[in-house]
């Protein structure tokens, strides 16, 4: 996985990049391991959290990025 986009899987993006953890946190996600979590969306838990989706997808990929 080289792109993250805001369909992705919480659960795919942290199987594939666990470093990417504390920008889930930042956003108030903090049960990663909860079955909810890992197979909602990018879109849906920034939906739910009150988060840009367009603004933590970009900082997803700057972190891979580097």
């Amino acid at each position: 996985m080289t792109t993250i986009d805001k369909t992705m899987t919480i659960g795919d993006v942290l199987d594939a990049h666990r470093e990417l953890a504390p920008f889930f946190f930042e956003m108030g996600m903090h049960c990663l391991g909860c079955p909810s979590a890992r197979g909602e969306s990018i879109e849906q838990a920034c939906r739910v959290h009150g988060v840009d989706v367009d603004e933590l997808v970009a900082k997803l990929n700057a972190a891979l990025a580097k």
